[in-house]
């Protein structure tokens, strides 16, 4: 004989769920901006964060690596909270969220070394053509 009684589930708080990943990545980035160096009263961007590391963990590549992080964290609470199935674009693949997520910061990788070869610094160009080919790969790939 089985057991047809079914236990009742909880409800699932999706708010309070994203609510408190976006506080606590906003507290890793004020953690960030508290420990930046600073010089004169305002922060010194490109000084070492530790200084005499062994790699130049600067502002600028710290909050590049917290950007990549909440990407992640964001795309993970989408992917749980709104399963979705692949899809085929005009590459011919399957592709789901993080995989376009992944074709892009790809992508976006070449584009800025692409333009720091031939322009050079400063790279907010590039970025503005990273932010058009991002949402390029989103809506086609």
């Amino acid at each position: 004989m089985s057991d047809t009684t079914a236990t009742p589930t909880r409800p699932v708080n999706w708010t309070a769920i994203s609510i408190t990943a976006a506080v606590v990545m906003g507290g890793i980035l004020a953690a960030l901006l508290a420990v930046a160096p600073r010089d004169d009263g305002g922060i010194a961007w490109f000084d070492p964060m530790i200084p005499g590391g062994w790699m130049a963990w600067t502002l600028p590549v710290a909050i590049f690596f917290w950007c990549i992080a909440s990407l992640l964290v964001t795309f993970t609470i989408l992917a749980i909270r709104f399963p979705e199935t692949p899809r085929v674009g005009v590459l011919r693949i399957e592709t789901t969220r993080g995989d376009r997520l992944f074709i892009s910061l790809l992508g976006s990788a070449f584009i800025c070394l692409v333009w720091l070869f031939f322009a050079g610094l400063p790279v907010w160009g590039a970025l503005a053509l990273c932010l058009v080919y991002a949402a390029a790969v989103f809506r086609w790939v």
